[in-house]
């Protein structure tokens, strides 16, 4: 059996990590992949990234099915390329993406559909939207409309913050074409946590819970990020709150697509805000699964990751069921000097070992955990592996307690080194003062 994986993150690292392990896979494709995937003996990185020369590749090798990581090759309809050549492929249509690439689409699906959301307005006039953020005032949330790769979205504290965020987007194009529209929201508090589902286009397979950390710094402090760690799972999603979730978002939002005559395949990654009393409302939606959300989901599945998919494509999510490993799993970005706005290429990383390069440590230690090292921004140069992105990588654990995990590892993450190495001190903050 061969799969392809489309990406080149830390994502899919850990996807194709996980297919690995199931019985009767020869050969895992990544592409394009990156220097962690590249010195995998379990995968094979592929050097293309043309949507075309990628159906044409998986007809020719017969591969079983495509799993497409990130969402740049989805809103650029790769799903409805594959399917037209009778392809196997797990992810959303180009119109379906639409919930992504366009959070104007997303938040006029939410509304038309019952699905809680913040109140919002949409512009393309600088001067409206001063005008409407002078009305009401911050803290108030100003979002790129388009895909900005995690870095579309400020949350602006003050007035001041708010009328340049508008005028970096709308007037100084620094966004480019994402940022040609830009949606107003309220300013949401309490804790966030992502809510990951398989979808089918009729069933929903939930994944287990996770919480990650946009903001650059220690405290939930500087500018917010692609993500800078996660945990699973994410103790503010209790079973009602599960079950809530399911009854009045996940659910609604497929069943929503399916009335607007549009079938919903693929992942789908619902951002949450859960207020102390319980209720919710929807940040926004992701069609795949999230960055760094995918690491410490895919350390806890202890399922056959290919049974799961291959029920999803075949329509079948309802008869199978997700088995996750009790321990909890925690994830701390390595990200580059420069990160978030001017990440610095080609600083060599120190530290990295293990038979495949990615310092997989496979020896448990007494109390059962164990760790992965997922590559995100990485490449090969002269025969070592340097930073080629903004987040690096993922130092993902496992442990019988949160703690365990964070404990286990911060100090892998004491192994690695780089120039201008940036991490967070503090992943799973929020979880343990829950304790």
């Amino acid at each position: 059996m061969k799969l392809l994986v489309i990406g080149s993150g830390g994502r899919e690292h850990a996807l194709a990590w996980r297919l690995a392990q199931a019985p009767g896979v020869q050969t895992i494709y990544v592409a394009p992949g990156n220097a962690g995937t590249a010195r995998d003996r379990e995968l094979k990185n592929l050097p293309l990234t043309d949507p075309a020369a990628l159906a044409e590749f998986a007809s020719r090798e017969h591969v079983h099915f495509t799993l497409v990581g990130p969402e740049a090759p989805l809103a650029a309809g790769i799903v409805d390329l594959f399917r037209a050549r009778g392809l196997r492929i797990f992810g959303p249509t180009q119109a379906a993406a639409q919930l992504e690439s366009s959070k104007d689409y997303a938040k006029n699906f939410m509304a038309r559909h019952g699905i809680p959301t913040a109140k919002f307005q949409t512009f393309s006039d600088a001067q409206a939207a001063h005008a409407y953020v002078d009305a009401e005032g911050a803290p108030i949330v100003i979002k790129a409309d388009g895909l900005a790769a995690g870095k579309g979205v400020v949350v602006a504290m003050s007035l001041e913050e708010a009328h340049a965020a508008i005028d970096m987007m709308l007037l100084d194009n620094k966004m480019g074409d994402a940022g040609a529209r830009v949606v107003i929201e309220e300013f949401l508090d309490g804790e966030e946590a992502s809510f990951i589902v398989m979808a089918d286009g009729t069933h929903a397979l939930p994944l287990a819970t996770s919480q990650d950390h946009k903001r650059l710094q220690d405290g939930d402090q500087g500018p917010n990020t692609g993500g800078m760690g996660a945990y699973s799972p994410a103790p503010v999603v209790t079973p009602s709150l599960h079950a809530k979730v399911m009854r009045e978002v996940i659910m609604p939002t497929i069943n929503g697509m399916n009335r607007d005559g549009i079938r919903y395949t693929g992942f789908l990654y619902a951002g949450l805000m859960i207020k102390p009393d319980g209720t919710l409302k929807v940040l926004e939606f992701n069609c795949r699964m999230g960055d760094p959300e995918t690491q410490p989901i895919m350390m806890r599945l202890k399922s056959n990751f290919v049974e799961l998919v291959d029920a999803a494509i075949d329509g079948r999510l309802d008869q199978v069921e997700a088995e996750w490993d009790r321990r909890m799993a925690l994830g701390v970005v390595l990200a580059a000097h420069g990160y978030p706005d001017h990440p610095r290429k080609g600083d060599p990383i120190l530290g990295l070992g293990g038979a495949n390069g990615a310092q997989a440590q496979d020896e448990a230690d007494a109390d059962g955990s164990d760790v992965q090292v997922f590559h995100a921004g990485t490449a090969e140069q002269d025969g070592q592996v340097v930073t080629s992105g903004g987040r690096v990588l993922c130092v993902t654990a496992l442990g019988d307690s949160l703690r365990t995990a964070q404990k286990r590892a911060y100090e892998a993450v004491g192994e690695l080194d780089f120039a201008g190495m940036q991490y967070r001190r503090d992943i799973g903050h929020r979880a343990l003062q829950r304790k």
